[in-house]
């Protein structure tokens, strides 16, 4: 703790090599499978590690090696996924709105004995929304249309998992008012 509170980066890496893997793991358990979905568990160590080298370099913590460190470390960890899974039930992301598209072919109708010319109309129909949008809108919705997940679509757009979704709520507002306008 004394090196680390004085800036040592060889055993900032130390302490990190030594409980990563075990933070890695109890965060994945602790979090929820709708959370896994939105929050990647590297991301939450990578959080834990900040808060504690940040305080460590304050002096925030008197802390002995061994066991008492692993128990601050789980402290830190819980506190940081219940603030994640607090982050994404606010009532603007509340992530038990939200169902992935593998819940939806789940969920989905059985085939009807839908004519040719109805699907020709629905694909002509969802081109031509989908040239309305702006290409940002187009691209996010392209990509989730063909299965994929929020924080991928944030990946290849290099755009927060947030934007994305700010995105994917405003073009289905879009779309609902031109459908109601039609």
């Amino acid at each position: 703790m004394r090196r680390v509170r004085q800036g040592s980066d060889d055993a900032a890496t130390q302490l990190y090599l030594r409980y990563a893997r075990r933070l890695r793991a109890l965060t994945r358990a602790r979090c929820s499978a709708r959370l896994s979905r939105l929050v990647d568990a590297d991301d939450i160590v990578q959080s834990i590690f900040g808060s504690f080298f940040r305080g460590a370099g304050q002096g925030l913590y008197n802390v002995p090696a061994g066991d008492d460190l692993w128990r601050l470390l789980v402290v830190i960890a819980l506190n940081k996924i219940r603030s994640k899974a607090n982050y994404f039930l606010a009532a603007k992301r509340d992530a038990r709105l939200t169902v992935s598209a593998n819940e939806i072919d789940e969920q989905a109708p059985p085939e009807s004995n839908s004519t040719h010319e109805d699907l020709a109309f629905l694909q002509l129909s969802v081109r031509e929304a989908l040239e309305k949008l702006a290409p940002l809108q187009r691209q996010v919705i392209t990509l989730r249309v063909e299965g994929h997940e929020v924080a991928e679509i944030a990946r290849r757009t290099a755009r927060s998992h947030r934007t994305v979704e700010r995105i994917l709520q405003q073009t289905r507002q879009q779309l609902t008012e031109w459908l109601e306008g039609d």
